[in-house]
Protein backbone atom coordinates (compact mmCIF):
# COMPACT_ATOMS: atom_id res chain seq x y z
CA UNK A 1 0.00 0.00 0.00
CA UNK A 2 1.53 3.07 -0.84
CA UNK A 3 0.51 6.51 0.56
CA UNK A 4 -0.05 9.85 -1.82
CA UNK A 5 -0.95 12.20 0.70
CA UNK A 6 -1.31 12.85 4.32
CA UNK A 7 -3.26 15.64 6.40
CA UNK A 8 -3.72 16.05 10.32
CA UNK A 9 -7.67 16.11 10.56
CA UNK A 10 -6.98 16.44 14.83
CA UNK A 11 -4.51 17.12 17.93
CA UNK A 12 -4.27 17.12 21.37
CA UNK A 13 -1.35 16.61 24.17
CA UNK A 14 -2.18 12.94 23.95
CA UNK A 15 -2.74 12.02 20.31
CA UNK A 16 -3.10 12.97 16.72
CA UNK A 17 -5.67 11.69 14.00
CA UNK A 18 -4.57 11.81 10.00
CA UNK A 19 -6.53 10.78 7.02
CA UNK A 20 -4.00 9.39 4.00
CA UNK A 21 -4.83 8.86 1.02
CA UNK A 22 -3.74 5.70 -0.63
CA UNK A 23 -2.99 3.39 -3.42
CA UNK A 24 -3.93 -0.26 -3.12
CA UNK A 25 -1.54 -2.46 -4.41
CA UNK A 26 -4.17 -3.49 -7.44
CA UNK A 27 -4.12 0.09 -8.64
CA UNK A 28 -7.10 1.25 -6.59
CA UNK A 29 -7.42 4.65 -4.45
CA UNK A 30 -8.80 4.77 -1.00
CA UNK A 31 -8.69 6.92 2.76
CA UNK A 32 -7.17 5.16 6.13
CA UNK A 33 -7.77 7.34 9.04
CA UNK A 34 -4.51 6.99 11.82
CA UNK A 35 -4.51 7.49 15.36
CA UNK A 36 -0.54 8.29 16.32
CA UNK A 37 0.10 8.31 19.63
CA UNK A 38 3.54 7.93 21.60
CA UNK A 39 4.92 4.54 22.54
CA UNK A 40 4.03 3.41 25.87
CA UNK A 41 5.38 1.42 28.49
CA UNK A 42 3.71 -0.92 30.56
CA UNK A 43 5.08 -2.52 34.02
CA UNK A 44 4.39 -5.56 35.53
CA UNK A 45 5.40 -4.89 39.05
CA UNK A 46 6.24 -9.06 40.62
CA UNK A 47 6.78 -10.01 44.11
CA UNK A 48 7.12 -13.86 44.83
CA UNK A 49 3.39 -14.28 43.53
CA UNK A 50 1.75 -11.02 43.78
CA UNK A 51 1.14 -8.83 40.86
CA UNK A 52 0.59 -4.63 41.56
CA UNK A 53 -2.52 -3.22 39.35
CA UNK A 54 -3.99 -0.24 39.52
CA UNK A 55 -7.90 0.50 38.74
CA UNK A 56 -9.30 3.44 37.41
CA UNK A 57 -11.70 4.81 35.29
CA UNK A 58 -11.50 4.60 31.62
CA UNK A 59 -13.45 7.36 30.09
CA UNK A 60 -14.31 5.97 26.74
CA UNK A 61 -15.55 2.11 28.45
CA UNK A 62 -17.26 4.48 30.83
CA UNK A 63 -16.14 2.08 33.55
CA UNK A 64 -13.87 1.16 36.01
CA UNK A 65 -10.91 -1.26 35.13
CA UNK A 66 -7.83 -2.59 36.74
CA UNK A 67 -4.69 -2.88 34.23
CA UNK A 68 -1.31 -3.05 34.65
CA UNK A 69 0.20 0.06 35.38
CA UNK A 70 0.94 2.17 32.00
CA UNK A 71 1.39 5.46 30.28
CA UNK A 72 3.00 7.23 27.71
CA UNK A 73 5.36 10.72 28.20
CA UNK A 74 3.18 13.87 28.23
CA UNK A 75 2.51 16.30 25.44
CA UNK A 76 3.56 13.24 22.79
CA UNK A 77 7.24 13.50 23.49
CA UNK A 78 9.84 10.67 22.90
CA UNK A 79 11.11 8.91 26.04
CA UNK A 80 13.21 5.96 25.99
CA UNK A 81 11.10 3.12 26.94
CA UNK A 82 13.09 1.97 30.39
CA UNK A 83 12.98 5.21 31.56
CA UNK A 84 9.21 5.75 30.99
CA UNK A 85 8.54 2.48 32.46
CA UNK A 86 10.03 3.54 35.94
CA UNK A 87 8.33 7.04 35.63
CA UNK A 88 4.97 5.18 35.35
CA UNK A 89 5.42 2.64 38.22
CA UNK A 90 6.74 5.40 40.75
CA UNK A 91 3.99 7.54 39.42
CA UNK A 92 0.89 5.71 39.32
CA UNK A 93 2.11 3.05 42.28
CA UNK A 94 4.89 4.59 44.16
CA UNK A 95 7.09 1.66 43.61
CA UNK A 96 10.68 1.38 43.08
CA UNK A 97 12.41 -1.10 40.64
CA UNK A 98 15.82 -2.16 41.37
CA UNK A 99 15.32 -4.54 38.22
CA UNK A 100 13.47 -3.51 35.25
CA UNK A 101 13.55 -6.68 32.18
CA UNK A 102 12.30 -5.76 28.85
CA UNK A 103 9.71 -8.93 27.77
CA UNK A 104 8.60 -7.68 24.37
CA UNK A 105 6.38 -5.36 22.58
CA UNK A 106 2.65 -4.92 21.88
CA UNK A 107 1.17 -3.47 19.21
CA UNK A 108 -1.92 -1.73 20.22
CA UNK A 109 -4.42 -1.37 17.61
CA UNK A 110 -2.39 -1.76 14.60
CA UNK A 111 -5.39 -1.52 12.41
CA UNK A 112 -5.83 1.60 13.05
CA UNK A 113 -3.04 3.20 15.83
CA UNK A 114 0.30 3.33 15.24
CA UNK A 115 1.07 3.15 18.88
CA UNK A 116 3.30 0.29 20.24
CA UNK A 117 4.23 -0.72 23.78
CA UNK A 118 7.34 -2.60 25.21
CA UNK A 119 6.63 -4.42 28.44
CA UNK A 120 8.30 -4.50 31.44
CA UNK A 121 8.93 -7.10 34.22
CA UNK A 122 9.68 -4.95 37.86
CA UNK A 123 11.62 -6.69 40.89
CA UNK A 124 12.96 -5.69 43.77
CA UNK A 125 10.36 -3.45 44.55
CA UNK A 126 10.50 -0.49 47.23
CA UNK A 127 7.55 0.92 47.88
CA UNK A 128 6.94 4.96 48.03
CA UNK A 129 3.95 7.51 47.65
CA UNK A 130 2.67 7.37 43.97
CA UNK A 131 2.95 10.82 42.32
CA UNK A 132 -0.27 10.66 40.02
CA UNK A 133 -0.58 13.23 37.50
CA UNK A 134 -4.42 14.68 37.62
CA UNK A 135 -6.29 12.55 35.38
CA UNK A 136 -5.18 9.78 37.37
CA UNK A 137 -6.51 11.11 41.15
CA UNK A 138 -9.08 8.62 41.23
CA UNK A 139 -6.54 5.59 40.43
CA UNK A 140 -6.05 2.94 43.18
CA UNK A 141 -3.11 0.52 43.78
CA UNK A 142 -3.24 -2.69 45.11
CA UNK A 143 -1.36 -6.24 45.23
CA UNK A 144 -3.12 -9.27 43.69
CA UNK A 145 -1.73 -13.12 43.88
CA UNK A 146 -1.57 -14.41 40.49
CA UNK A 147 -4.38 -17.27 40.99
CA UNK A 148 -7.05 -14.29 42.03
CA UNK A 149 -5.68 -12.01 38.52
CA UNK A 150 -6.23 -15.02 36.76
CA UNK A 151 -9.65 -15.44 38.03
CA UNK A 152 -10.31 -12.05 37.08
CA UNK A 153 -9.36 -12.24 33.74
CA UNK A 154 -11.87 -15.72 33.49
CA UNK A 155 -14.46 -13.40 34.88
CA UNK A 156 -13.99 -10.81 32.38
CA UNK A 157 -12.89 -7.85 35.56
CA UNK A 158 -9.59 -7.63 33.49
CA UNK A 159 -10.24 -7.17 30.08
CA UNK A 160 -7.32 -4.53 29.08
CA UNK A 161 -6.00 -5.90 26.17
CA UNK A 162 -2.73 -5.08 27.01
CA UNK A 163 -2.39 -6.41 30.44
CA UNK A 164 -3.62 -9.88 29.00
CA UNK A 165 -1.39 -9.46 26.49
CA UNK A 166 1.62 -8.13 28.87
CA UNK A 167 1.35 -11.15 31.41
CA UNK A 168 1.23 -13.84 28.05
CA UNK A 169 5.04 -12.60 27.51
CA UNK A 170 5.52 -12.60 31.25
CA UNK A 171 4.53 -16.60 31.37
CA UNK A 172 6.79 -17.14 28.36
CA UNK A 173 9.37 -15.22 29.99
CA UNK A 174 8.95 -17.35 32.80
CA UNK A 175 8.72 -20.95 31.02
CA UNK A 176 12.36 -19.94 29.27
CA UNK A 177 14.03 -19.19 32.81
CA UNK A 178 15.92 -22.31 34.08
CA UNK A 179 15.45 -21.46 37.89
CA UNK A 180 11.92 -20.42 37.94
Amino acid sequence: MESLQSREVYRNAWMTVREDDIRRPDGSTGIYGVVDKPNYALVIPLDGDRLRLVEQFRYPLGMRRWEFCQGTAPDLASVEAKELAARELREETGLRAAELVELGVLDVAPGMSSQRGTVFLATGLTEGAPERELEEQDMRSAWIHRAEFEAMIARGEISDAQTVAAYMLLLLHESRQPNL
